[in-house]
Parts: structure tokens; sequence; C-alpha cells
């Protein structure tokens, strides 16, 4: 098997070869810190965790670098609206950005630089760029000429007469074209500035990445990864600045995902139509979220809605609960000698060999999934149907072998971590909180009133004790260990 990506910058799949062997240099564009990050923001964040482990798992050493963008237009405007100084906005938002990316079990990249820690290289690639004729002064602004640039529009595959500015904010009036984006800006009284050949002011958004890449990875590494919305203008201008400099092609492999839609329009603060990861995760696992920013291809929008909630929520509770009896069943003693269904023997054994070939082709975590869902449809068709009597060697080793396979899934994937019964608990006590008025003590004591009345044979009582937990949306489940409860999503 050959790991494959779809290049966004030649727009077809492309067999993965790194620039050295057993090495992998990764790039990929992090937050602008003015604001929590919403459920938008987290897919890159999630997908581009699962690259990065699944490329260990293939034995690659991997440099990760995510940047935080800790100055920019929108982070003086929350400060001035606040009446903070910009770096404690800086500050409170990139600590609660790594508290959700810690919930979202996303490990910590190799390096996180900050823009505002590489201002004297951002200002040393300014002046290469205007040595080389490519970018031009007007009243203390630096801005770059994307005429001189033969190959801008190469990835977003855009004519250079339908372009426009690239700028976050845009001196139109100045420009020899109006797709000359900004590299340097003087600042206006109050705000963050740094001394320049130019004058008091502060880099431009496109340049830090073009800087950070370049100092932590090298003039051309292996993959650039962010969202579909940076394309243009964000990683075009990067090209266009790098490789003005460096005479060398930036990036090998350019990986995009696809947006997360709500309402049926791209998720977005400017829209208002926005989901905070931190507000999500107050009412549901963190789990949840994952499962559901990995649920569609990287490439494929997604669609967040209280449906795909719902949904999701059962499926992650699916996978645990068969985790649960499946680690059950292996504490009890195999002795039969009964031969195992071979449907469900296939399917296990070849659960993990089909996972790595959906990965293989594109990162297709969507298709993993099923592959997994359809080993936990086996499994737990075969624990319904299972007589203790027939409980055997080649079961246990059936078992065993989803355990192993579901441990890789969990490596790299970042799911299904946690002890069955610990995630099944939280998960009904946030369900709980949320979709019933009922507290747990009470749903206790109508168990034990429902038991109690089937002991005195009044099953009137006892039916109706069910239906008024189910009204409430709480479902019981009969066992021969006793009556368990649920919630009803």
């Amino acid at each position: 098997m050959s790991l494959t990506f779809y290049n966004t910058q030649t727009r077809q799949k492309e067999k993965f070869e790194p620039l050295f062997p057993h090495k992998v240099t990764l790039y990929v564009c992090g937050p602008t810190v003015y604001n929590m990050i919403h459920v938008g923001n987290a897919r890159p964040m999630v997908f581009f965790d699962v690259l990065s482990r699944y490329l260990k798992y293939k034995g690659y050493d991997v440099t990760y670098v995510r940047n935080i963008t800790d100055i920019d237009d929108k982070i003086i405007q929350r400060a001035a609206s606040e009446n903070k100084d910009p770096q404690e906005i800086v500050s409170t938002y990139t600590q609660t950005f790594h508290e959700d990316m810690k919930a979202l079990h996303v490990v910590n990249p190799t390096v996180e630089p900050k823009a505002t820690d590489h201002i004297q290289e951002m200002i040393q690639m300014i002046q290469t760029l205007i040595q080389k004729g490519i970018a031009y002064e007007v009243q203390g602004e630096i801005l770059y000429e994307i005429q001189k640039f033969k190959d801008y529009g190469l990835l977003s595959k855009k004519p250079l007469e339908d372009l426009v500015a690239g700028a976050r904010v845009e001196v139109a009036k100045h420009k020899k074209h109006p797709g000359d984006f900004v590299l340097w800006k003087p600042s206006k009284e109050g705000e963050p500035s740094w001394e320049s050949p130019w004058g008091k002011g502060r880099p431009g958004w496109h340049l830090e990445c073009s800087v950070m890449s370049t100092k932590y990875l090298s003039e051309t590494f292996d993959i650039h990864g962010g969202g579909v919305d940076l394309i243009f203008p964000h990683h075009e201008n990067e090209i266009a600045q790098s490789q003005a400099c460096s005479g060398k092609v930036p990036v090998k492999y350019w990986v995009h995902n696809a947006h997360v839609l709500f309402g049926k329009e791209k998720m977005s603060k400017s829209l208002g139509n926005v989901i905070l990861v931190h507000e999500f995760l107050k009412k549901y696992p963190a789990e949840v979220l994952r499962f559901i920013l990995l649920s569609n291809h990287y490439r494929s929008e997604l669609e967040f809605s209280e449906p795909v909630i719902q949904e999701s929520v059962v499926a992650v509770e699916r996978v645990y609960k068969t985790l649960k009896l499946v680690k059950a069943q292996l504490k009890l003693e195999a002795k039969a000698l009964d031969p195992i269904n071979i449907k469900l023997k296939e399917s296990v054994e070849k659960l993990w060999e089909k996972v790595e070939q959906a990965m293989e082709n594109d990162l297709n975590t969507a298709e993993s999934f099923g592959i997994v869902f359809e080993g936990v449809r086996a499994i737990n068709s075969y624990l319904k149907d299972l007589k203790p009597k027939h409980w055997g060697i080649e079961g246990k080793k059936v078992f065993e072998t989803f355990l192993k396979s579901m441990e890789k899934f969990s490596q790299i994937f970042g799911l299904f971590q946690e002890e069955p019964e610990i995630f099944l608990k939280d998960l009904r006590g946030k369900l709980l909180n949320l979709l019933s008025p009922l507290q747990e003590k009470e749903i206790l004591k109508f168990i034990q009133d429902r038991t109690q009345a089937r002991k005195e044979k009044d099953f009137q009582k006892a039916d109706q004790i069910r239906e008024d937990l189910k009204k409430n949306n709480i479902i019981l489940e009969d066992g021969p260990l006793g009556t368990d409860w649920n919630v009803k999503v």
C-alpha cells in the first residue's frame, strides 16, 4: 500500500513521497487568538492531528509546526471594544485554545511559534523582497507586487485579472494592482508596533507563515495544511512570498479540509452562525465532537446540526458499549472447542487491514469509521446469540484481535481511549442534564419502586413507571444483573 494525498495545487491524488526518507515536515495554519475557536476552526486542528498521528504510525519522524497568530486587526479591535490591552486578549484566547485542544485529544505540535516572536525575521524577508524588486513602499506601507511573480494564482487557479486585494486591511489607492497585498503597515496611535526601516508598524497577516515555516522546517517542506478558505489569498500569498525569496517551490503537497456548515452555510464568526467548542463541551463529551469532525472525508463539507450530534452520540456510545462487552467477555473462562462464526472471524481479522487501506487512500476517515462499525455489528450479533457453553478459544482469539485493532484505531484517531465504564457514566450524566428534568437519585427511586411492584406482581404499576420514565427520556434496560437506565437521545 502507498499513501496518497489529494494535492490542491495539482488537483489530483498523488503518491506521498517525502523530501527525505523517513522524515516528514508538516506546517498547519493555527488560530488567530481574538476569540474562542468554533467547531469549524477545530476541524483542521483535529484532521491534521490525525494526519500527524498516522504518519508517525507509518514510521516517519514528523516535525509538525502549527503557529499562533498573536498580532492582527481582529485582536486589536477586540481589545479596543473591551478596553483591554491586546496582549491580554492574546493570553486569554491562547489559553482557551490550548484547553480546547487538550479536551479534543489533539497532540501538541513539535513547535508552536508565535508571530510576534519573529518580527525581525519578517523584516528581513521584506527587505529581501524589496531588494529583488518584488515589493514596493508607499507612505510607510510595504506591498507585494503580484505581477512580478509569474506563478501567482497557481494554487487557487485564479486568473490574475480576476484577483482582488489579498490583505485583511486594503489600501487600494496605493496599489499598482488590486491584488497587491500588505507585507508591512504603519501602526496607529496606541496599537502594537515594532521599529522597522520603514518606521513603526506591524507585519501583514500572510508574512508570518512564510517566515515561520522556513525557519522551523525549510525553504521547501513536505506538507502544508489548512482549511479551504485559506487557499486564497493566504496560501497563495505564502507561495508568492516564500518562492520569490528563496527561488524554490516552498511546498510539495498542499492539503486542505472543507468547510463545516451550519444551516447550509459555512460556519463563520462574521455570519454569527457559530458553535464554540468551549460551549459544546459543556453539553457533550469531547469525543463526540472529535468523532463528528472525522466522520466525513476531510475534503467533503461537513454539516453540523442537532441530528448529526444525536447520531454521533449514539454511534460513540455503541462503540464504547461494545468495548465494555468484549472486555467483560474476555474475563470469562473459554473452554469450548466450537468453531467461531466465519463471518465474524473474517470481519474482525481484516478490520485493521481495511482501515489502513482506507487511510492510504487520501486519508479516508469516513470509510475507516464504516469498517469499524462493521466489526462492531459483527461482534454484537455474535454476543447476542452466544451461549456460555459455546464460549471458546477461537472466540477469545477473535475478541483479542478486535481489541488490538481498536487500540491501533484509538492511537491514530484519538477516539475510544477511555475506559468504557468511565466514558459511559460521563456521557449518561451529560445527557441527563441536557435531555431530562429528572435527577439520578429520582430515577433510582423509580427503579426501586418498579422492582418492588414486579415482586408484588403489580405489573400495571411497573409498566406505568417505565412509561413515566420514558416520557422524561429515560429508558430502562432489564438484564440478568438487574435494571439499568439510559437517556434516550
